[in-house]
């Protein structure tokens, strides 16, 4: 191996080595985050079989004041009783925040905590008043969901809009949770946050990753004109044009007429 082929690999290596890097460092910072929402899930439903209190009687009761305050409590309280309610809810909430807070890691609290607090409040003040309490992480699950699709199509970043196809591949039919139902679900839940998470992919759509910017872009941001292509194009045909008119008349000027004459004496001579 010469020594050009060995400074290529070196650099390839190098260049490899940069990316594993860094993508060890979005996953380090997206784990805990995920693990802490997951486990302190896990640990209040622990709790919940443990204790004699009830605790599904902090959850969100509509248009009751009490129930103000399972805005701040629902998401981590679930069916004590059915373990299918916080297992169905567990894969789900891991894996939508690790995305979240491996791909926007400058919002991803941030938005993690508006779509916990706007989708409870709506669904305090939105639900149907019948004395039912809301329980469980659903509501962020689908504001998650929402703002992880909606942002990847409003950025137009092809990393993005791959995570995007993936969401909706995976979690596409939850979109009919969002309709009435006769079952004990919280649709309202799931309503408010799926539209809690779409506002929030527009409202953030400066902060976080971006597409990189081409460089007529960059020149347009800056207030530098692009050049006329078109306009340099027909210019340099009309200069050919008349560059080869000019040298046809040039050749024109040049053209020599000779005549050949006899003089008349000589003509009378040979008479």
């Amino acid at each position: 191996m010469s020594l050009t082929e060995q400074q290529a690999l070196c650099l390839n290596i190098k260049i490899l080595m940069a990316k594993n890097k860094a993508f060890e460092d979005h996953l380090w910072n997206a784990l805990p985050p995920a693990i802490l929402i997951t486990g302190l899930m896990w640990l209040i439903f622990l709790l919940d079989k443990i204790s004699p209190l009830q605790f599904f009687t902090f959850g969100i009761v509509p248009g009751e004041i009490e129930g103000l305050r399972g805005i701040l409590l629902s998401p981590w309280i679930h069916d004590h009783q059915h373990i299918q309610h916080i297992s169905g809810n567990s894969i789900p909430i891991f894996l939508l925040s690790g995305l979240m807070f491996y791909s926007y890691r400058e919002i991803g609290w941030r938005v993690f905590v508006i779509i916990w607090l706007l989708s409870g409040f709506f669904v305090w003040i939105l639900a149907e008043r019948n004395g039912s309490s809301h329980i469980g992480m659903s509501g962020i699950i689908y504001g998650l969901a929402g703002f992880l699709f909606t942002s990847g199509v409003i950025r137009k970043y092809l990393p993005l809009q791959a995570l995007s196809l993936f969401v909706i591949f995976v979690y596409g039919s939850m979109i009919w949770g969002v309709f009435p139902t006769p079952q004990p679900i919280s649709w309202e839940g799931h309503l408010s946050g799926l539209i809690v998470g779409v506002f929030l992919a527009y409202w953030f759509r400066k902060k976080g990753p971006q597409r990189p910017k081409y460089q007529y872009e960059i020149e347009r941001d800056l207030g530098i004109e692009p050049p006329d292509l078109e306009g340099q194009y027909w210019q340099k045909v009309h200069e050919e044009e008349m560059r080869l008119k000019q040298q046809e008349e040039e050749k024109a000027e040049k053209i020599t007429i000779n005549y050949d004459y006899i003089a008349r004496e000589n003509k009378k001579e040979s008479e």
